[in-house]
């Protein structure tokens, strides 16, 4: 069974009624976890610590559905 893995991430978006960040290169990168739960709880404090700012948004992205072990590579896997 594959690892359920999840990122939490986040920053300031350029406007707060979109999910377009207003600078790339200052997203925070909260982490990795290894169940929903720990994300969750990360994702909870940072939005919490930021409530003050409108523009800032954290998301949890779930890693494990962005790659499926059970099936073949796609072609840009194959590079290099």
């Amino acid at each position: 069974m594959a690892q359920r893995l999840h990122l939490v991430f986040g920053g300031e978006l350029s406007d707060p009624t979109t999910k377009i960040f207003k600078d790339v290169n200052a997203i925070d990168l909260v982490g990795i976890y290894p169940d929903y739960a720990s994300a969750f709880d990360a994702w909870k404090a940072k939005a919490h610590s930021s409530v003050d700012n409108a523009h800032m948004r954290y998301f949890i992205a779930h890693l494990h559905r962005l790659r499926d072990e059970e099936q073949a590579a796609g072609p840009t896997e194959e590079l290099g």
